[in-house]
């Protein structure tokens, strides 16, 4: 009787280790796949959601080039991103002091920006154009000089016209956004319009009502790349430029660009940037 009670025991504690032992083993693997699936925090993204094609609001909702295109790439990189809509000047304020991961907003790659913020590799080339009434006297950017142009403030357009009319000169009239800027020309108060040659075409394209046309001087004004824009020595750049590059060579931007725009990019070219 007491060899069998002694062996009952024995097995009972042999099988209390297995347990312990399948448990204990269980858990470990729950833990690394845990780890392997764990999503990343998801970043703040700033913007101003008032320059279609690249961001605008839609019932409510913040879409665009920029938009599909971060989500691509935010994707490729695993993260998750929230895109925010605080306007132009906020969003070098918010880049600067690190409230917001990074910005999209067709903001123009410059010597003078890249003191202050990092870029990402270039994802998209622009150059600026101008936007008249049809019947306009302007044909090149020369003609502008004793016209009244309107602008959106601290973009690379408002540079142009600084450039061609004097940094202080009246006749430059500078607003919030380029809606506001070619609100001015429609309703008479400006001759004529700067921005990139995208939002303009864009909204002739979507307005042909208002008989405007644009205006092409590329001996005037540079071509422009735009990045996603960092705040300075920030660690998310390299895993965005990597998924930049990856949705380059995948065609997924190929893809995006052609649903916005209609044609196929220069992927060729933006690489040849980096």
């Amino acid at each position: 009787m007491k060899k069998l009670l002694m062996m009952l025991m024995v097995l009972t504690f042999t099988f209390a280790l297995a347990a312990c032992g399948s448990s204990q083993s269980s858990s470990s693997g729950e833990g690394d796949g845990a780890g392997e699936t764990e999503k990343k925090e998801k970043l703040r993204v700033v913007t101003d959601a008032a320059y279609a094609p690249f961001e605008y609001m839609d019932k409510g909702e913040i879409v665009g080039f920029d938009v599909d295109f971060v989500e691509a790439v935010a994707k490729e990189a695993g993260y998750e991103v929230e895109i925010v809509n605080v306007g132009w000047d906020p969003i070098f304020v918010e880049i600067k002091d690190e409230i917001a991961d990074f910005a999209v907003s067709a903001i123009t790659i410059n010597d003078d920006r890249k003191q202050t913020y990092d870029f990402t590799s270039p994802y998209f080339l622009s150059t600026n154009k101008i936007l008249v009434p049809e019947g306009s006297d302007i044909e090149s950017a020369e003609d502008l000089k004793d016209k009244v142009v309107a602008v959106q403030a601290g973009t690379t357009g408002q540079e142009a016209v600084d450039e061609l009319l004097g940094k202080n000169s009246s006749n430059i009239k500078k607003f919030e956004n380029n809606n506001l800027a070619i609100m001015e020309l429609t309703s008479g108060g400006a001759d004529a319009v700067v921005a990139d040659n995208t939002v303009v075409e864009e909204y002739v394209k979507n307005n042909p009502d208002q008989k405007l046309v644009v205006i092409e001087d590329a001996d005037s004004f540079a071509a422009e790349y735009y990045g996603l824009m960092f705040p300075k020595g920030s660690e998310l750049k390299a895993d965005f430029d990597e998924a930049i590059n990856t949705v380059l060579d995948n065609g997924k931007y190929a893809e995006i660009y052609t649903e916005w725009f209609g044609s196929e990019p220069d992927v060729e070219n933006l690489k040849a940037q980096q």
